[in-house]
């Protein structure tokens, strides 16, 4: 006979999800209605004006996508993009290439510019590129990527966009919560993010938004949208506000409870303070590592505070750490992808993962593995050096 699933209870201090506030939780095991009754429409307007807090943004196309980060973006290039376009695609790491698969497979043209991985989109290479297709219609980027820990300057890069007659897409999947996104002061045209990263709801949810210039963009399209599921014109029949709301699809209910409820912690916390507790956590966490022996694999300029990527000391498994971190203390840590494997780990400290508490069991379990593996690590240091900079 089938039995009921009980998971193990984990830290997760991957790149996502992240762990989930008890809150959010609760918030999701609220009775379900159906997905046009009156009152669960008022509670949807609600949730863009949180949406709209999120991303510092007044878009009225601003609403929450069903589905994971991946449809997220999807959304924002099928819309946007028409066969024969040219599209400049920023690739840095994995999601910059996901970019650049969705841009050929909707029929354009997508001219890549290439920086290592674990490093910043270069600017300088951007304004080269726009000079040289002055057909281009769109600039697209990650600004947290997630595969690498390197941050890219949005504002500089959306800028370079407008000043060659460009819209902006921007990839907000892992940095939203967790450091400055200003969606209307930086001037975004679309931004797509995830409900698992630094919002800590559970998976599979993408707020987008999209600029009223974008949406005019999106209106005198000349071919149909490419996906029936993901056509702006059509979903807002649904999210729209102050109408009469039209079927699209059946929503996923109880996840929107647990994203209306993660925001509304955002909002208490004040995105200022989120920010400051990310940045503050995070330079514990690198105190810890720095303290064994390890160092991070990005300049510190263009790291992420809520994704750090840990250089593996040479010798060591990477994959068998990973494993006793999760068996012996019920703790997960991310691998190294593409042209990292094997040479790093990717440490998340997301939204309601990022606290104290974290910081000082992850560098103390890897402390004590590493040290039984046979790492060069200093050992009976890391908590300490942790703590030292979370005071100071």
């Amino acid at each position: 006979m089938a039995q009921s699933f009980h998971p193990p209870q984990r830290t997760l201090m991957g790149p996502g999800p992240s762990d989930v506030s008890p809150r959010v939780l609760e918030a999701m095991a609220r009775p379900t209605l159906g997905h046009l009754d009156p009152v669960f429409v008022e509670f949807m307007d609600h949730l863009k004006e949180l949406l709209q807090f999120a991303f510092q943004t007044e878009n009225p196309l601003t609403m929450p996508i069903s589905g994971p980060g991946s449809v997220g973006m999807e959304t924002c290039f099928v819309n946007l993009v028409e066969p024969g376009d040219t599209v400049v695609i920023c690739v840095n790491g994995v999601f910059g290439g996901r970019m650049k698969e969705i841009v050929v497979r909707s029929g354009a043209t997508a001219v890549v510019v290439e920086d290592d991985w674990g490093r910043a989109v270069d600017p300088a290479k951007v304004e080269q590129a726009l000079k040289d297709h002055p057909e281009a219609k769109i600039l697209a980027f990650v600004h947290a990527e997630t595969s690498t820990g390197a941050r890219s300057d949005a504002e500089a890069l959306v800028g370079l966009a407008h000043a060659h007659d460009c819209l902006a897409i921007v990839d907000a999947v892992t940095s939203l919560g967790g450091i400055p996104v200003l969606v209307d002061e930086w001037t975004f045209d679309a931004v797509y993010s995830g409900s698992q990263k630094c919002l800590s709801c559970t998976p599979g949810l993408s707020p987008v938004s999209f600029s009223p210039l974008a949406v005019e963009t999106i209106k005198r399209r000349k071919t149909p949208v490419q996906s029936w599921f993901m056509d702006t014109n059509l979903v807002m029949g649904y999210w729209g506000t102050n109408q009469k709301r039209s079927y699209h699809h059946t929503a996923p209910i109880n996840a929107l409870y647990g994203l209306h409820e993660a925001l509304v912690i955002l909002e208490e916390e004040g995105l200022e303070a989120a920010w400051a507790r990310h940045q503050k956590h995070h330079l514990a966490l690198r105190a810890g590592f720095e303290a064994m022996g390890l160092g991070l694999a990005v300049p510190e300029a263009e790291r992420l505070p809520q994704l750090n990527v840990v250089h593996v000391p040479e010798g060591v498994d990477e994959a068998r750490v990973r494993g006793r971190l999760l068996e012996d203390y019920q703790l997960e840590v991310g691998a190294g992808l593409g042209a990292l494997a094997g040479k790093v780990w990717r440490i998340g400290l997301m939204g309601h993962s990022c606290n104290l508490r974290n910081v000082l069991t992850c560098v103390g379990a890897f402390e004590t593995v590493l040290a039984s593996e046979g790492a060069a690590v200093e050992t009976g240091v890391a908590e300490a050096a942790a703590l030292t900079a979370f005071a100071g």
